[in-house]
């Protein structure tokens, strides 16, 4: 039961720390004084006050900062002289368009203010999804750090028109000399341009296309090929598996693009049957965070796992080595036997060998979860020919390269290989939307226009054809790479001309171009789904396989590094975007940084350590990475459930070129991804000298001892006991003393009731089933509400300014250290229980924003009543009437109230986008960018529920079922929160708040909340 376990955020709350108490009792970490308060951030950050000015500032204080609290921006606004016919101001336009910028790929939804993009949605219709990434790039349009503005040779301004005429007549040259050239790209997904590079080879047919990904999938591209014949990516229908098994693939994160969705849609507790999750891995993923089961091994045990898994199976005895886990290993043979075709098993290894073993094991039970007929095109890199390309341009056997949305000079771990090559070409031209190492040392250098900008058409899979039209008309002298293209294999035909006749005459059948235009996408059918034709017997023996595969993991010595990439930054293609530096990693709660994650016991045994400040600020030493002669040093983070043995490290930081320098942070990892393998065998660390300071949130906002804010139950327990039995229940109200009796707290109130079924009252559920930490809905509300960037500084002393933020908790069986004395246990064996919790936690995530209390308790110590409750359910806030006296914050239960420091906008200090006129481009116009010395937190987007309301008012209509949206919801892929309106007895949200599974966070302290949690249900008896 869930009030059974201890939840704890960090392993400094497994100690008896003073620090983290004097956290606990202190919202505000960090005094500042009047004189400082008024001043500028270097005399608030030096400042001190005397005592004998204590006096004077009493007086002083509430005029000040009443004073500081009205002083507000003025901007003066030019109407419109003339005003578009398709353009009405204050109101919203969505247009349907696709994202592929080579590492995320999603069909989205797109909302433009009198012409500015200014969010993100996923295109549900086209079963669209968008991550913290996609949700995010709507920002990267406006970089005008980092995004090319017009095309140069040799770092000078050159014409399109000379471009053409010098490149075409360089490509002549070479093609008449019968010299290589390559034009190597990342994936695009995209049916047109494949076709255009095509003909682009005919014309030139020295040229090779060449793909190449910075965060390489090539294994299972490989093991397609060989087993299945065609060289794409499974599919993973796993809303309909029974059994999942997983090997270090973080299917919910970026493994194949993620399946967040289907994974969800199959664990529904209402319906009584839920998959059985387990994940075997080193480090601590989403997906394993997420799973009913977590088997923490070293990568090189992974292996043998899986080859052992293989043998449990099928009966057979390939070539491995007995490990810790395979007793789990024949109890999960025998699930997988008995879920048959509802059973699959991924691995995440970036192995062709590893992938072939997956598939066979998936091919012996019969499993239909795998798709191979209607497969994924998102991950298209071949690890081979880049190696081999490079090699031969190192050697000068290349005299060409046309580079588009590739980074190697940075990404590869032999940039230094490639780098020598380049300097060797007879031409070198670079396609990119933004600047980067790979472009300034190109000698044309030509600008591409964001997806937002561009035409174009995608094909992530065998299903959706996706369609990409632009929002904006460019920012900059770009013109897109098939116009180029085309250009220079002499079709004058426009790209966009060339893309209606491709689609019209291939894809569409007879289908209007305009239909699929506005909808985005055109569904194309589903193929008849085969998974299990594949022989992989006929392509190389399974003994050889094997042997192949578990013999370099047999030559594994000292540590063992597992690369990852980060929910937040990717392969780091948008490095320079600050909602993503911002964003805190779901399962460290750090930003601004990657870092060396490593197990409790290892860190004891190398004496590295993570102390945390009086402010909540956490520290790291630093250590030296050793892999195959390439050396890093990077700072060291304790990382609960972390495989002894092993470490990771995130992909996609470390960025300098063109970056500002607020984002050049972290360490670059592609020099140790050799071979494009995510494991690295025979790794060994040093403690150097030196101090790391981490932005990391996870210690600034503890639980102070509440244990009950989340609620957890097992499947059996959901479907055999009553939610509300007093002794067992899983689901049991809060219990209070009144009148010698024991009773329901919601029974006592102090507070007057009023009526509330007039007119519209919002709620918001959030079933934490489904929710999976992923921060699509963080970066949401950032983009609606101009939620400001602070920046690390001041990430680091607790005064980030995110309205939701997403809690991690991990969970010990062991509960409080008395109830541990009633055990018996002592003082050493009560820290190595917590400990041992420590090795592998239990993980859950939960959304928290403001709970809009009915009863809130910020409303009554609001000197200036500033805070204020509205009959919708809303809890409102005045900015012009804060004075900023922080009694709200310190009176709320939740911590979800910000305090704005700073002037975030117009402010050098802060220099992100909102100190720069590209960047306040995508600023919502509904919602006020508010001024320093203000009290702001979540709003329930009341300008989008007003909208709502005014939309359906003025077509003289009631608001329809499930109309009511906010930023989080729509932005939620998995449907983890719903919104609407209680009092509309159709609405989803209405059913939610009365389900078995809804609760109150601190339902006994009677806030009455309007956000309802949803409790979460576990597999993990595989009831």
């Amino acid at each position: 039961m869930a009030s059974n376990k201890k939840y704890w955020k960090s392993v400094e709350e497994l100690k008896d720390s003073s620090i983290v108490e004097t956290l606990s009792k202190n919202e505000f970490v960090q005094d500042i004084s009047t004189d400082a308060f008024l001043g500028d951030k270097e005399t608030l950050e030096n400042s001190s006050t005397s005592r004998r000015d204590f006096l004077k500032y009493v007086g002083f204080t509430t005029a000040a900062a009443s004073l500081a609290a009205c002083e507000g921006p003025v901007i003066k606004s030019i109407p419109y002289v003339v005003k578009p016919d398709d353009i009405i101001a204050g109101v919203a336009d969505w247009y349907a368009t696709s994202m592929a910028d080579g590492y995320d790929f999603a069909n989205v939804l797109v909302k433009t203010r009198e012409g500015r993009p200014i969010q993100i949605m996923p295109n549900k219709d086209a079963n669209g999804t968008t991550s913290a990434r996609v949700q995010a790039s709507i920002l990267s349009l406006y970089d005008e750090k980092l995004r090319l503005k017009e095309p140069t040779k040799a770092g000078e301004a050159i014409s399109w028109t000379d471009v053409d005429k010098e490149i075409v007549a360089k490509l002549n040259t070479l093609k008449e000399a019968n010299k290589p050239v390559v034009l190597l790209t990342g994936s695009m997904a995209s049916p047109s341009t494949s076709k255009i590079v095509e003909e682009f080879s005919v014309v030139y047919p020295n040229v090779k296309h060449i793909i190449y990904d910075a965060v390489s999938e090539s294994g299972a591209a490989d093991a397609m090929l060989a087993m299945y014949g065609k060289r794409t990516l499974p599919n993973y229908h796993l809303q309909n598996a029974k059994t999942i098994v997983s090997f270090g693939a973080d299917f919910l994160g970026d493994f194949h693009g993620g399946f967040e969705k289907a994974y969800v849609n199959g664990r529904k507790p209402e319906t009584g049957n839920m998959s059985y999750h387990v994940q075997f891995e080193s480090n601590m993923s989403l997906t394993g965070a997420n799973s009913d089961k977590r088997i923490v091994v070293k990568p090189s045990e992974q292996v043998f796992a899986l080859l052992n898994l293989y043998n449990a199976v099928t009966g057979l005895n390939i070539s491995s080595k007995a490990t810790a886990v395979d007793g789990d290993i024949k109890k999960l043979a025998s699930e997988l036997k008995k879920a048959g075709s509802k059973g699959v098993v991924l691995t995440g290894l970036n192995d062709k060998n590893a992938q072939l073993i997956a598939f066979a094991i998936n091919k012996a039970i019969g499993s239909e979860i795998m798709d191979t007929v209607n497969t994924l095109n998102i991950r298209q890199g071949n690890d081979a020919e880049v190696a081999q390309f490079v090699a031969d341009m190192k050697a000068g056997k290349i005299a060409g390269l046309i580079s588009y949305n590739t980074d190697p000079v940075y990404t590869l771990s032999n940039s230094s290989d490639f780098s020598e090559g380049l300097k060797k070409l007879e031409l070198s031209v670079a396609l990119s939307t933004e600047n980067n190492e790979t472009v300034n040392a190109s000698n044309y250098a030509l600008p591409t226009p964001h997806f937002l900008e561009s035409w174009g058409d995608t094909q992530f899979d065998s299903v959706t054809y996706g369609l990409v039209q632009p929002t904006i008309q460019p920012l900059f002298k770009t013109r897109q790479v098939q116009e180029t293209l085309l250009t220079w294999s002499g079709n004058t035909t426009p790209y966009y001309d060339y893309l209606k006749a491709f689609a019209t005459a291939t894809i569409l059948g007879g289908s209007s171009w305009n239909t699929a235009l506005h909808n985005g996408f055109y569904s194309m059918g589903v193929a008849e789904t085969n998974a299990v034709s594949g022989n992989l017997e006929s392509v190389v023996s399974i003994s050889e396989v094997g042997n192949q595969l578990s013999s370099s993991a047999k030559k594994a010595t000292g540590f063992e590094l597992n690369l990852y990439t980060k929910t937040g930054l990717g392969d780091g293609k948008q490095a320079n975007n600050p909602w993503l530096q911002e964003f805190p990693d779901p399962i460290t709660r750090a930003s601004w940084d990657n870092y060396l994650t490593m197990s409790m016991a290892d860190a004891r045994d190398l004496g590295f350590t993570n102390p945390v400040k009086d402010n909540g600020a956490i520290d790291g030493d630093y250590a030296k990475l050793s892999v195959n002669g390439k050396e890093v040093i990077v700072p060291v983070l304790i990382q609960p459930g972390q495989a002894k043995g092993s470490v990771g490290l995130a992909l996609g930081f470390g960025k300098t070129f063109g970056l500002k320098e607020e984002m050049q942070v972290g360490v670059n990892a592609y020099p140790l991804y050799k071979g494009g393998n995510n494991i690295q065998y025979n790794v060994t660390i040093d403690k150097v000298e030196g101090t790391h300071q981490f932005a990391c949130t996870q210690v600034q906002k503890t639980i102070a001892g509440r244990h009950d804010i989340l609620k957890v139950a097992s499947l059996k327990d959901y479907n055999t006991v009553a939610p509300k039995d007093h002794d067992n229940g899983w689901n049991k109200p809060a219990y209070v003393s009144y009148d010698h009796k024991e009773v329901e707290a919601k029974t006592i109130d102090l507070w007057d009731e009023h009526n509330r079924e007039l007119g519209h009252h919002f709620n918001l559920s959030i079933d934490l089933t489904s929710c999976t930490g992923c921060g699509a809905c963080v970066v949401a509300c950032h983009a609606e509400n101009n939620v400001p960037v602070v920046g690390k500084n001041e990430v680091r002393v607790g005064r980030d300014m995110h309205w939701l933020r997403i809690d991690r908790y991990y969970s010990s069986q062991v509960e409080t250290r008395e109830d541990a004395k009633e055990l018996g246990l002592g003082i050493a064996d009560t820290y190595k229980a917590l400990e041992t919790e420590a090795e592998n936690p239990e993980v859950t995530f939960q959304p928290m924003m403001c709970q809009h209390c009915n009863h809130a308790p910020c409303e009554t110590v609001c000197p200036v009543a500033a805070t204020t409750h509205s009959r919708q359910g809303q809890n409102h806030m005045a900015y012009n009437r804060c004075v900023g006296t922080r009694y709200c914050a310190n009176n709320c239960p939740y911590r979800v109230r910000r305090f704005n420091w700073f002037n975030y906008a117009n402010n050098n200090e802060f220099d992100f986008n909102m100190n720069n006129e590209y960047g306040k481009m995508v600023l919502n116009p509904d919602v006020v960018v508010r001024s320093r010395g203000v009290m702001e937190k979540c709003s329930m987007c009341i300008q989008m529920t007003q909208a709502t309301i005014l939309k359906a008012k003025k077509e003289g209509r009631p608001v329809d079922t499930d109309e009511f949206e906010t930023a989080c919801s729509s932005a939620c892929t998995t449907g983890a929160l719903v919104f609407g309106d209680v009092n509309n007895k159709e609405d989803k949200v209405t059913a939610l708040a009365e389900d078995k599974r809804a609760y109150n966070v601190l339902d006994y302290l009677q806030t009455k909340p309007n956000v309802i949690y949803q409790v979460k249900v576990k597999n993990t008896n595989q009831a």
